[in-house]
Order: structure tokens, then sequence, then C-alpha cells
């Protein structure tokens, strides 16, 4: 007897239907075909005990398995409930009448439990697409997968109650989640909160300018600083993610298996991994491809601490995704592209022995071990930050004060304030053709826009360019601090970039002075 039963893959942040074809006749064995990986291949074993464990078997008789298309990798254990409902169904041992309806996907125990799946929220999306009535997994996943309206989503604790669901027609609970309000509610303020930061106002006012304009930013400072608690408060002071914005950074996270007992992410992202990271862990990659912390870090905040320890070829890697806001993966059989469109916020001491730029402190580095040291960072990827920033250690006399200082609540505003009226100025670039970028905040703009939007007079032209000779800046980083001016405007509502907005972007171009190589 031949069966039919659904299941689905995941390529990149996207879903495949897979039909899962089960013939049962005379004879004897078990083949399993269609470029199953060796996970699915030992599904048998996990089968067969579940099966008996809960008064079933796998039938003596000779099994045929095509997981169609033939000429798609299939990987992991999310089959296992969906080739043991198609050997019971095929050999008879139940009936059922509407299991191509379904998208059926879990992981099977010995004892019919079952475990969490990765990407339920891209299957439930493209079981939604091709029109199926609903999708079973595992309860731990039900409420991320539940997101999908028009889709019955069943959560399952054992294989008994999928078997009794399509045999004697035992009725499954439904979760339903409402994604609007699941999203409202769960946009709660983020734990860090700039008013704990003492002094360091200069700083906050560069990460309230990179906030504003989606600028990349790196901070500059000895050890001790405040570096690290400065950039975990960015965040706080990013606008709120936007309904789509969240479901794109679900998807992302669903993938790798992120979104256990969750349903919708509304908190923007931060990802801060270590200096030992590899470049496949940072980008992407691997065998079978997973995002990497760039992507994990979507719509939100990566993270480098210490980035002259990173490797240079792992920071290298991440050029062209900090420019295209996405990486691709290509493969011998398939090419995944995942999206990457971040703010990097980095930090590293000044010189190596860290005291470079701290007033109190003595200069131990020559120029020499300086060069060496800041070499380790390349100049094409210093170009990409648009913002540098010395951080210096806080005097006593401001650690001590009771007095709080300005707090998230009040620095976002002005923000997403920002925001908004750049939302109004590249409202027409947000949908554009496949293959073009949209625009949705200044960093992003390229060359033609900038030269539309960051219309200058002949003092601000003559200022931009004294500072380019004196630094000898490259053409990258006139553009960045023509995109920084701009947002500079953007937070005082000005219509157009003025002398002291070119004045002030300048400054923030720590790394191009000549004095930092002695």
């Amino acid at each position: 007897m031949l069966t039919k039963v659904y299941g689905s893959a995941v390529f990149g942040v996207e879903a495949t239907t897979i039909t899962i074809e089960v013939n049962v006749d005379k004879g004897v064995g078990y083949h399993l075909v269609g470029l199953p990986d060796n996970a699915i291949k030992e599904s048998n074993y996990r089968i067969a005990a579940a099966l008996l464990n809960n008064g079933y078997k796998i039938p003596g008789k000779k099994i045929t398995i095509n997981m169609a298309p033939a000429d798609l990798r299939k990987e992991g254990s999310a089959y296992d409930l969906t080739l043991a409902l198609g050997i019971l169904t095929a050999s008879g041992q139940i009936k059922s009448d509407n299991l191509e309806q379904y998208i059926i996907m879990g992981e099977l125990s010995l004892d019919g439990s079952l475990q969490p799946i990765k990407g339920a929220l891209p299957i439930a999306i493209k079981a939604r697409e091709e029109g199926f009535t609903g999708f079973i997994l595992p309860k731990d996943n039900a409420k991320e997968a539940a997101i999908v309206s028009d889709l019955r989503v069943y959560g399952i604790e054992n294989i008994i109650e999928v078997i009794d669901f399509f045999d004697t027609g035992r009725p499954l609970k439904q979760t339903i989640v409402d994604t609007r309000a699941e999203f409202y509610k769960n946009l709660d303020f983020p734990e860090f909160d700039f008013s704990d930061v003492k002094g360091q106002e200069s700083i906050k006012r560069c990460m309230e300018i990179a906030a504003a304009g989606g600028h990349n930013i790196i901070l500059i400072g000895p050890p001790g600083a405040g570096k690290t608690m400065l950039a975990k408060r960015l965040p706080s002071i990013l606008p709120p993610m936007t309904l789509q914005e969240a479901l794109e950074t679900t998807k992302i996270h669903s993938v790798v298996g992120k979104i256990k007992n969750m349903g919708l992410m509304s908190q923007r992202p931060f990802r801060s991994p270590h200096h030992t990271i590899s470049d496949v862990a940072l980008v992407g990659g691997g065998a079978y491809p997973q995002p990497g912390e760039i992507s994990l870090s979507h719509n939100g905040v990566l993270f480098l601490d210490e980035l002259p320890e990173f490797k240079r070829g792992v920071l290298e890697v991440m050029r062209q995704p900090l420019e295209d806001r996405e990486v691709t993966i290509s493969r011998a059989r398939f090419t995944v592209t995942y999206p990457s469109s971040f703010m990097l916020v980095a930090s590293m001491n000044p010189s190596p022995g860290g005291y470079f730029n701290d007033p109190d402190a003595p200069v131990t580095s020559t120029p020499t071990e300086m060069q060496r040291y800041l070499g380790k960072v390349s100049g094409p990827l210093l170009d990409r930050i648009d913002i540098h920033i010395e951080v210096t250690p806080v005097p006593f006399e401001k650690l001590s004060e009771d007095r709080k200082g300005e707090g998230s609540v009040e620095i976002r505003k002005r923000v997403t304030a920002a925001r908004e009226l750049q939302t109004e100025r590249f409202k027409e670039l947000e949908n554009l053709p496949s293959g073009r970028q949209a625009v949705h905040y200044n960093a992003q703009m390229n060359t033609k826009q900038i030269r539309e939007h960051c219309k200058m007079d002949e003092a601000s032209k003559a200022l931009l360019k004294n500072a380019m000779e004196r630094l000898n800046l490259s053409a990258r980083a006139y553009d960045r601090i023509l995109k920084v001016a701009r947002t500079i405007a953007d937070l005082e509502s000005a219509e157009a970039v003025l002398g002291q907005h070119i004045a002030e972007a300048i400054q923030y171009r720590s790394l191009d002075r000549e004095g930092w190589l002695g």
C-alpha cells in the first residue's frame, strides 16, 4: 500500500515542502532514498522503539520510503514523526483520510514523546502558502509556529496523540496566538538603561547619533573605561522593532532552534561573540549551512569586544555583508542567503598597553608597536565604520555622584523622531525591485543618495575639504562623514546639512588622526 505524508526542509530562512512516499509490500527490507543524511537513516531505530512502546510496530515487510524532491539533501531528525505515520498508514495499522492535509514534523524519543525541531516558523509560513490545513509539531514549537495566521497549529507531546487524531478522530488542541497582541505584550524595555552611566556625556551623544542613523561605531579606550557597559545599552535607545522586523528576526532565530517555548521576538538582538570565533561561526556556513552571528544580529546589534584580538581573516569576511546587508553561502548543490542588516559596535584598546589616550597613565608602547597593533584591523574595515570615538575613564567625582544621567526613554524618543524623518525621506526606496537594496535610514544611503540628501554650502565644503586633506581620508570616509552629518541634522530636525553638523561629524573619525601612530 502506498501512502503520502508531507514534511518540510529549511534552506537558508526559507522552507521547501518534502513529499514522503511510503510503500509497504511483500518481502523484507527497509529502503530509505531521496538524499537523507545519517540522522534520517538512523530514524528507523527511534521509530521502531517509539511504536513498540505505544502498542504498534514496524511491519516485517519490504518498506520503501522516498523523500521527494530526491535531488535535495535532507538533514536532521525532525522527520521521525512524519516517517512513523507514513509507515503506520501504509501498513494498515491506522486509517487516515486526511493525512495529506497536514505538514507533520517532530523528533521521536524512544518512548514516543516529541523533541523540539528547528525552523518551525519558516515551515509554518510555507505550509500556509501552499494551502495546507494545519501543521502538527512538538508542543515546544507550537507557539512559534502559531504566529502564522490562517493555519491550524497543533502542538503535541506524544506520538499516540497524533495516531488517535488520524485513526479515531480524537481532536487535538489547537494553539492560537494573537500575533499583534503577543508582539506588543513582549515589547518590554531592555534591562540596561543609559541612566546608569555616570559622566561620558560625549560618548552618549555619539551613541545617540549612531542609533538615530544606524551607523556602525567603534569605541576606543583603556581597560575599565566603560566601553562594554555603553555598548550593552545601545539597544535600549534603538527604535522599537516593527512587526515586520520582529517576524524577520524570529525567522532567523527559529532556523537555529533558539525560539523554544517562545512566540514572536520583540526585542532587538544583541550578540557579543568571543574573539576566538571562527569565520564560519561569524558569517554562517558549514556542511549544512546555518546562520552566523551576523545574521543572528539582523535588525539588532553585533558587538565585537577587543576588535584587534579577532583573527584578521575573520574580520575581513565581514566586509561584504556590512555593505550588502546579506550574506550568500554557496555549496555544490545549492546556495542560501541570510539577511544581515545589523549595527556593528566594536571596541578596542588604543594601544597594546591599553592606556595611550589616558591622560593619567604613561605611554608605554613604541610607535612600531602601535602601528603593528592598529594594523590588525584593516583600513577597508575601519572605513566601513562611520563613527570612531575615544572613551576615557570616568573621574571619581562623577562616579560618586548621586544624580542619575539622562535615561534611555528620553534618548529613544529623539532617536525615533530622527528615524521617522528618515523613513519619510526614503519612503520611495523601501520597496524596490529584486536586486536593489531598500533604504530605511541614513547609514544605508549610497553615493547617489548622499549627493541628493547631504548638500552643503560653500563654507561646509571648504571645512570638509580641509579635513580630508589634513587627515588624508579616503573617498569612503568622505561619504561616512556626510552620512553622520545628515543624522546630526535630523536629530535637530534641520532641513539642510550645515557647517556645525559637518564639524561634529569630522570629530568622530578618531582613528584617522596621525597622533595614533605616535
